[in-house]
């Protein structure tokens, strides 16, 4: 059976909270399915940042992922809205806002970023995309904020 609209939010949320939480990666990692074809994609230009343009892909794709981010980025004051949710389609799309900081030159800058979040019967993510200011993180990485 397919999950509902009510789980979906639910897993959604419960997600997003682990994020704004900063959450240790073992507790943003189990809301992913353990599928090999589990994938995270942020989309941007790949010379702009290491995590932006490219496929993570399965279990190892996705610790690397958050590597990623966490070696480049640190963020506050995350929160999110606007939740939609497509249960026969098994997405939700959500909006988030954060400031965000390049760790090696510690420029900041405010966001508003959109992901779309598609899940497994079991209400697991297999598939996370995120639609972030690319621009922004490749100026704050080279001090030009």
């Amino acid at each position: 059976m397919s999950p509902s609209k009510t789980s979906l939010l639910s897993a959604t949320t419960s997600f997003c909270h682990s994020l704004s939480a900063q959450s240790p990666p073992s507790t943003i990692l189990s809301h992913f399915s353990s599928s090999p074809d589990t994938l995270i994609y942020e989309h941007g230009l790949p010379q702009l940042a290491p995590f932006l343009g490219r496929e993570f892909k399965g279990p190892s794709g996705l610790k690397e992922y958050f590597h990623l981010l966490s070696k480049h980025l640190a963020y506050k004051d995350m929160h999110f809205s606007n939740y939609f949710a497509d249960p026969e389609a098994l997405k939700v799309s959500v909006r988030g806002e954060a400031t965000f900081t390049w760790l090696s030159t510690n420029q900041s800058w405010d966001e508003v970023f959109t992901y779309v979040l598609e899940f497994d019967n079991d209400n697991k993510l297999t598939k996370y995309e995120i639609w972030a200011d690319s621009g922004a993180a490749y100026l704050a990485s080279q001090g030009l904020l």
